[in-house]
């Protein structure tokens, strides 16, 4: 599938949205992730949400013992929302006029 189409997917949705937040800048477990969300969202389900996050390439991943941490993959973020801007706002990225609001 393309990646553009991928990573839209994977953002689209609010929940993986919080976990992108929660993971940008630091490594942490499945439960660590559902003690960040305040235990609103299963293990299974976060389990679920990071599968999608790493099949856009959005996260990064290292092992340590049986526990696996996740971390926000911020280079492929800012290539596929680069992608999207080359495709669907060309004259805004050709004049550099690429606005950023919070």
């Amino acid at each position: 599938m393309n990646q553009q189409i991928l990573f839209a997917k994977a953002i689209a949705d609010e929940t993986r949205q919080k976990i992108m937040q929660i993971l940008c800048c630091s490594w942490l477990s499945v439960n660590d992730i559902v003690d960040k969300l305040g235990n609103n969202v299963s293990q299974p389900t976060v389990s679920h949400h990071l599968k999608i996050l790493n099949d856009a390439g959005l996260l990064q991943r290292r092992k340590e013992g049986k526990q696996v941490y996740n971390s926000l993959n911020q280079e492929q973020v800012s290539v596929c929302c680069g992608q999207l801007l080359v495709k669907f706002a060309p004259e805004l990225v050709a004049n550099d006029k690429v606005l950023v609001e919070n």
